[in-house]
């Protein structure tokens, strides 16, 4: 496996992913797996952020402990879907930022189509991670990544539930830099672009919506 593709395979997210495959959960339980999954890949995403010794008192005396270097962290889900896992994520990293970008598939050429973009106005000096639960063929998460390097970004991570190998190999050509962390690499992409077997479209299924 390439040393930028990280799968977390850790048995609660495993255990968790095939509630959230299964085409009879309801959008409830769906948001709330979908929140919990990433905060447990949060957990590995971050393994690597530096740390530096500070000087605390505990209750029986000082001493040096580890902390965080105060590099600051922005998560930016893709929306719609992305939304899902901010929540998670932030019960994790409180002080991170929140940006969003707005693609949208079109239906006919499958390319993704931008309709927004907010981010924090410091996000050249922030750890970035993009969230969607979904990588099919990649073309958002690439455009996502282009537009955050063309606003100064330069530290990213591109944080998803589940990928096809097309998307996988699309972010991995377009943006070798950018690090990839998936919870599972699924079978392929149907002539749809659809994820198989995937877990049908995310965004309506945290939403309830058709």
């Amino acid at each position: 496996m390439d040393e930028k593709v990280t799968v977390i395979s850790h048995p609660l997210i495993q255990h968790k992913l095939a509630i959230i495959r299964d085409k009879n959960t309801g959008s409830k339980d769906f948001r709330e797996l979908l929140s919990e999954v990433a905060m447990l890949m949060c957990y590995e995403v971050t393994r690597n952020f530096q740390l530096e010794d500070v000087e605390i008192e505990t209750p029986i005396c000082k001493m040096t402990a580890k902390m965080l270097t105060g590099k600051k962290v922005a998560i930016v889900p893709i929306l719609r879907a992305g939304l899902g896992m901010v929540d998670g994520m932030l019960k994790l990293i409180p002080a991170a930022k929140v940006g969003h970008i707005g693609l949208y598939r079109d239906p006919e050429t499958l390319k993704p189509v931008e309709y927004y973009c907010k981010l924090p106005l410091d996000i050249e000096e922030r750890e970035v991670i993009i969230t969607d639960p979904m990588l099919a063929t990649g073309g958002s998460a690439v455009d996502a990544i282009t537009l955050l390097k063309e606003k100064g970004a330069k530290n990213i991570k591109l944080m998803c539930l589940i990928s096809a190998p097309e998307g996988i190999k699309a972010v991995r050509e377009m943006h070798p830099d950018v690090e990839i962390f998936v919870a599972h690499i699924d079978e392929k992409l149907n002539d749809h672009g659809y994820i198989v077997p995937g877990l049908g479209d995310a965004g309506d299924r945290i939403f309830g919506t058709k």
